[in-house]
């Protein structure tokens, strides 16, 4: 794992992963916040690299909970960065609490972080 934490604002459509902007587990929930987690993967071009963002019960239009973000891709390159995050959008409250992100390969977790999303009151200092 290079980085996780705070990152600028992530443009999927674009090559350029996002900038690192300070590494912490506890996230403010204020809107277009970015969070997430760069790793760097070597020796795996080709391989297939499951992703799973668990989060703290989000709502759907009709106020269902959705299920973990996940999917995949397969790895590019022999020495591949690659980004895993989320940002924070209204309505804040569902939102809240933990998060957990992990990447996995042929069956082994390679890379897990869990980020605490709190109210952006609660925390001491802003970013």
């Amino acid at each position: 794992m290079r980085t996780f934490g705070i990152h600028s604002k992530w443009d999927g459509e674009c090559k350029e992963l996002p900038r690192f902007i300070r590494s912490t587990t506890t996230i403010p929930a204020r809107v277009d916040v970015e969070f997430g987690f760069i790793v760097n993967i070597k020796g795996a071009k080709n391989q297939e690299l499951f992703f799973c963002i668990d989060h703290p019960g989000i709502k759907d239009e009709h106020g269902e909970t959705r299920a973990p973000f996940d999917g995949s891709v397969y790895v590019k390159t022999n020495d591949w960065n690659f980004y895993l995050g989320d940002t924070v959008w209204d309505p804040i409250e569902d939102k809240l609490g933990p998060w957990q992100m992990w990447l996995e390969i042929d069956g082994n977790i390679i890379a897990e972080k869990t980020f605490e999303v709190v109210p952006a009151s609660d925390m001491a200092e802003a970013s």
